[in-house]
């Protein structure tokens, strides 16, 4: 019995050692999990794997050259893995809270876990899940399967078996959290463990927004069959009411691209009856429009931007028709926003690229002269001269334009080149708008959720420095209670603690407060 007990220690010993590369490789690793789950079933030495498993997650996961993502991937597969060994969840308790508390002082944290629970990876760092699948569908099927198997169970069961499990009945064990309940009650719930990283659903709801607008806003087409697979799911985890503006920024894709038919069939038996039209100017159906409830949509960014008169002349042509057809409403283009599918022709050879309407602004106003200066060319499509030498950089780098030295030391000058190059050698049209959008500047066409969170809180910043004025220095969790308790009026105080700690951190960014010993005081 000692031989045998030595030999299940030495091999659970060998399985503990490697188990942070085992689970890096998970599932493909379960056969070691099983091992792992044997042996740790006949020596009970728990606590040896919990131990050394955190040891190794602080050592090797939880570093600055670690990356969010890879961090998010590696819990999830330590969540999967653990649930194998223990499905109540007790030791999962212990190795994931300082992978939580880790993933909190992260500002990427919300944005990575939204992008994992509902891109189609499957949740799993390689992309190994079902095609189209998420980590919400994995969660549904697995909690379906947990039901089917619950209900097997309370179904199936007789009295006599009911009594024998009764008998086989152990505590939990000395590990356990007694504020958890009993591990015959406790599942473990994937999604819960997630959100509670954010620290509650609503951040997490209000990320997916934000998200959600931004793809939608950057579609080619109208297809959104699995945004809406994805928020179906998201209703069943979070209630219908918490996804409503969500639901509605769906349903305004829906409405405009049934708008947009009837609004081009209208436009185009109106042109084919009016004789003597130009055959210069733009068909109407190159135009496709998304029409948005703005009341239940994020903020958008706006910025001032000039089109070209043909594609103005469109753009009044098709506001014009849809506010006879939907009548009072009026349309407010957004000019700064969407994208621009354009073909490039020169000397014979010609491109297709995809990019955005200031992009195509730039390179539609060389259509009427080969060079422009950057102040003439900034005021001809309404932006800065700054955010003009930005932008134009696109088409630099892709050499269909060439930038020397303009008439004044502080003005540049830009000259369409006489051979087209090739800009599709090394990717395709749609990588140039994300190339653009994610490398170059980052810019997003929805406000983020930081910066919604900053313009709100603004309102409460009186509010704190009144407070500190009059009591000196006061605790996180102080200020927290008095602004819930003093602020009742519009707008009222309903924060997460969270938040206020990000807002604070950033007025002591601004130097307006500081920080000593969990006290904030004003700067002297």
């Amino acid at each position: 019995m000692r031989l045998e007990y030595f030999a299940y220690e030495t091999l659970q010993d060998l399985r503990i050692g490697k188990l942070f590369e085992i689970i890096v490789d998970y599932p493909e690793s379960s056969p070691a999990i099983e091992d792992l789950k044997l042996c740790l079933e006949y020596t009970g030495q728990h606590s040896k794997l919990v131990d050394s498993f955190i040891s190794s997650l602080r050592y090797r996961l939880l570093t600055a050259g670690a990356s969010t993502n890879d961090i998010l991937h590696q819990y999830m597969s330590t969540i999967k893995a653990l649930r194998t060994i223990d499905p109540t969840g007790v030791f999962l308790e212990a190795v994931g809270e300082p992978i939580r508390d880790y993933l909190r002082g992260r500002k990427d944290t919300i944005k990575c876990i939204v992008t994992m629970v509902t891109d189609g990876s499957g949740g799993n760092a390689s992309g190994t899940g079902n095609a189209g699948d998420n980590l919400l569908e994995e969660l549904n099927r697995d909690a379906e399967n947990q039901d089917n198997a619950d209900y097997d169970d309370h179904t199936n069961i007789d009295e006599k078996q009911a009594w024998l499990n009764s008998e086989s009945w152990e505590p939990d064990p000395v590990e356990a959290d007694p504020l958890k309940g009993s591990m015959n009650r406790r599942k473990v719930d994937i999604l819960g463990l997630m959100v509670s990283i954010i620290g509650s659903k609503d951040q997490l709801v209000n990320e997916y927004r934000v998200m959600l607008a931004e793809k939608l806003l950057n579609k080619s087409d109208f297809d959104i069959d699995s945004d809406i697979r994805t928020l179906e799911l998201l209703k069943i985890h979070f209630g219908e009411s918490s996804m409503q503006k969500c639901e509605i920024m769906l349903n305004d894709l829906i409405d405009s691209k049934r708008t947009n038919s009837n609004i081009k069939t209208s436009l185009l038996k109106t042109s084919q009856t009016v004789p003597g039209q130009e055959e210069t100017e733009m068909p109407h159906d190159v135009l496709d429009a998304t029409i948005i409830s703005s009341n239940f949509w994020p903020p958008i960014q706006t910025e001032d931007l000039t089109v070209p008169a043909s594609v103005d002349r469109l753009m009044s042509d098709y506001a014009k028709r849809f506010h006879q057809i939907k009548t009072p409403r009026k349309l407010l283009w957004k000019k700064n926003l969407g994208i621009v599918k354009l073909e490039l022709q020169f000397e014979g050879r010609s491109t297709q690229l995809t990019v955005a309407p200031v992009h195509a602004a730039i390179i539609m106003q060389f259509q009427e002269k080969s060079s422009w200066t950057s102040k003439t060319l900034a005021t001809e499509i309404g932006i800065s001269v700054d955010s003009l030498n930005r932008k134009i950089s696109f088409w630099t780098s892709k050499g269909v334009l060439t930038e020397s030295m303009g008439p004044d030391a502080d003005d540049r000058s830009f000259t369409i080149v006489d051979s087209m190059p090739d800009v599709n050698k090394n990717s395709t049209a749609s990588e140039h708008l994300d190339e653009y959008q994610m490398t170059e500047e980052g810019e997003s066409s929805v406000v983020s959720v930081e910066e919604q969170l900053k313009k709100e809180m603004t309102v409460y910043e009186k509010f704190i420095i009144g407070m500190l004025t009059n009591f000196g220095s006061m605790t996180l969790d102080r200020i927290h209670n008095t602004l819930k308790m003093f602020c009742i009026a519009e707008p009222s105080y309903d924060k997460s603690l969270q938040q206020l700690l990000s807002f604070l951190s950033g007025l002591v960014a601004d130097e307006k407060l500081e920080m000593r010993d969990g006290l904030y005081l004003l700067k002297r």
